[in-house]
């Protein structure tokens, strides 16, 4: 293992507020790969988006800000938790 997959996490977030209709998937996915991020995003039945993404914290915190700072989104609340990391995960996809 080398030292950047030492620092890899994995994070499991919903996303409430307006973040359906907005492009917040397509947003979600060209931060991902800006920054070198795996993991897959979609919108769940009740109008909240869920997202699994793995990568080093300060990447993942920088995606989630690049997501956030677009227009028409706006996030009211993330629930977050640290989950397995998927050891042979090599992209980041919208379901």
């Amino acid at each position: 293992m080398n030292r950047s997959e030492q620092n890899l996490t994995r994070r499991q977030m919903v996303f409430s507020g307006y973040v359906q209709g907005v492009g917040f998937r397509y947003r979600a996915y060209h931060a991902a790969q800006s920054l070198g991020l795996t993991g897959w995003v979609r919108n769940e039945w009740d109008g909240t988006v869920e997202m699994e993404v793995q990568g080093e914290p300060a990447s993942i915190n920088k995606m989630i800000d690049m997501i956030s700072q677009g227009t028409y989104v706006m996030i009211e609340k993330v629930d977050m938790k640290t989950i397995p990391v998927e050891e042979h995960e090599k992209s980041f996809h919208i379901r």
